[in-house]
């Protein structure tokens, strides 16, 4: 197991402490960056059949649904949206830099990148509903159909189509009317939040947008404006922010967010690191309203030898 890997199941003890045994609230799973092999291309249905014996009420993959080298061809993803459509719990899918802007290598095809994205659009996003065998209905951004709101149990959830390795900050052309729905979907989730006063707000994106390099006023370009307004957002409001995203497949579950003028740690702000090729699972999370800390984490790494859940 990875240092990121040992410190963030640290941290599930202290995130989690003081457990209720009232049950809880709401249960939902979170995975990521797989499958990139024909062998996680076989674990995928067994992931989420997992999920479904696990009583979660949704899913949700945080993108990346193929390796950065392969091609992004249209059975690819057909391919995908059958697994993902065969979920035994609703599935909410947030694009990766995989299977769209990345298409534009020579390896990946060549492909033009926006025509791959509104690709993923006509497959993943024809309609305001999650995929998977029992349908959660979801709110689409107009212009940015990818981009989704609901509300389950006391927390306001919501996507960005805002993909590594810098939010597609090179590409001028889609980056800047992308960055500006973003922001305003973001924004618009949070008034939603507080108008409800609801206790939690949960993001998730497929970029790691490089939070400690945040800190140290080091921002990437294309995460500049996000940081700004999710720093403005989470002070502002009194429940906790649950940022989920993928790219850099380390699992972890810290709180890395710090003030930056006194260096403090953010206290109501965690960020949840899905794991990614090639170390399989997926991390279920915990809403309890009953316990001081919303938000409580449970790991489920998945045993590549035995095609199973550890401890099987």
């Amino acid at each position: 197991m990875s240092p990121l890997c040992r410190l963030g199941l640290a941290l599930v003890l202290v995130l989690g402490s003081g457990l209720s045994t009232a049950a809880p609230t709401l249960t939902f799973g979170v995975f990521g960056d797989t499958p990139y092999s024909d062998f996680e291309r076989r674990q995928l249905p067994l992931t989420l059949e997992d999920m479904g014996q696990a009583d979660i009420a949704f899913a949700i993959h945080d993108g990346d649904l193929k390796n950065g080298q392969s091609r992004c061809e249209d059975g690819l993803y057909d391919d995908i949206h059958k697994v993902f459509d065969a979920s035994p719990v609703p599935l909410i899918y947030v694009p990766g830099d995989n299977e769209w802007t990345d298409c534009s290598r020579t390896s990946a095809g060549g492909y033009d990148q926006m025509e791959r994205l509104a690709h993923l659009r006509r497959v993943f996003f024809f309609a305001p509903r999650s995929l998977g065998q029992q349908h959660l209905a979801l709110e689409q951004q107009e212009a940015y159909p990818e981009n989704l709101r609901w509300v389950a149990g006391p927390v306001q959830f919501v996507t960005l189509n805002m993909p590594g390795y810098d939010n597609n900050a090179r590409n001028p052309a889609d980056f800047a009317p992308r960055n500006k729905a973003n922001l305003q979907w973001l924004g618009q989730a949070f008034t939603q939040a507080r108008d409800k006063h609801l206790k939690g707000l949960v993001l998730i994106i497929q970029a790691n947008p490089w939070i400690e390099a945040d800190n140290e006023g080091a921002t990437k370009p294309g995460f500049k404006d996000f940081f700004e307004q999710l720093r403005r957002e989470t002070a502002n409001f009194s429940g906790q922010v649950l940022l989920v995203h993928g790219d850099t497949h380390s699992m972890q579950i810290n709180q890395p967010l710090r003030d930056r003028k006194s260096r403090k740690v953010v206290e109501n702000f965690t960020r949840v690191e899905t794991y990614g090729a090639p170390f399989l699972g997926w991390i279920k999370v915990v809403v309890d309203e009953d316990e001081t800390r919303l938000f409580r984490f449970e790991p489920k790494p998945w045993n590549n030898r035995n095609n199973g859940p550890l401890g099987q």
